[in-house]
């Protein structure tokens, strides 16, 4: 594949990185002060996206212009999810989205929802969700935070909505924003009681599993049109 990255920061590197070791080739890298035009992406076959909540939408846009399908790995633009993807199925475009694209975030996630399905017949426990990123993270909360905490809530009945580092109600799951130089991400879920603690946690050792996930999904996406996860590419068959 023919591969354009939008956003050639850390992540951006790793993702080439692992590209290139898969047989792909990179036709074009950008980062936030590059100006880019549809014509730039004539000979892309896909798009991968990792640049900043402030750059997303356009990149995403701009693949759309060009009809070239897009993975985006960054965060923070969802209040423009709905704009983006009413889009994509209009035009017949292909996206992929996702808050973490490491294949053991997924599996976190699976293990997540599950573990709060059978938490929901347990109210002495109380459950919280812990996130520690890097300095250099934009966001707070993270992407898999969210999602982890919007799965809880679709589960445990008692939870209606979830608060980023503030007082909360009962009603209310907190999440703890951490940002300590050099942490590539660790994300926890911890049910307490008076009794005792449950935990379920997700340490990324490296940036690799990420990027990993983002080339996969790219060779995914490929020759396909609509909007898709990233459970889509590891549950699918």
């Amino acid at each position: 594949m023919k591969i354009a990255l939008l956003g050639y920061g850390k992540m951006g590197k790793v993702i080439e990185k692992i590209a290139i070791e898969r047989g792909h080739q990179i036709v074009l890298k950008t980062n936030s002060a590059t100006l880019f035009s549809p014509d730039d992406l004539y000979d892309t076959d896909v798009a991968i996206e990792f640049s900043t909540p402030k750059n997303a939408v356009y990149n995403i846009m701009t693949c759309f212009e060009a009809n070239v399908p897009v993975v985006v790995g960054t965060t923070g633009w969802y209040s423009e999810f709905d704009r983006i993807s009413n889009r994509c199925k209009a035009e017949n475009q292909a996206l992929i989205y996702a808050t973490n694209f490491s294949i053991g975030v997924n599996l976190f996630f699976e293990m997540n929802k599950k573990l709060a399905k059978l938490m929901n017949n347990y109210p002495q426990y109380n459950v919280q969700v812990e996130e520690i990123h890097h300095t250099e993270k934009l966001d707070a909360p993270s992407g898999t935070a969210i999602t982890t905490a919007e799965q809880i809530i679709k589960e445990i009945d008692s939870k209606k909505s979830w608060k980023n580092n503030t007082e909360t109600k009962a009603s209310d799951i907190l999440i703890t924003s951490k940002r300590i130089d050099a942490v590539p991400g660790t994300h926890t879920v911890a049910y307490n009681s008076s009794i005792d603690s449950i935990a379920l946690r997700h340490v990324a050792k490296n940036r690799d599993g990420f990027g990993m996930g983002a080339v996969i999904s790219a060779e995914y996406i490929l020759g396909k049109k609509g909007l898709y996860t990233m459970k889509d590419v590891l549950f699918s068959n």
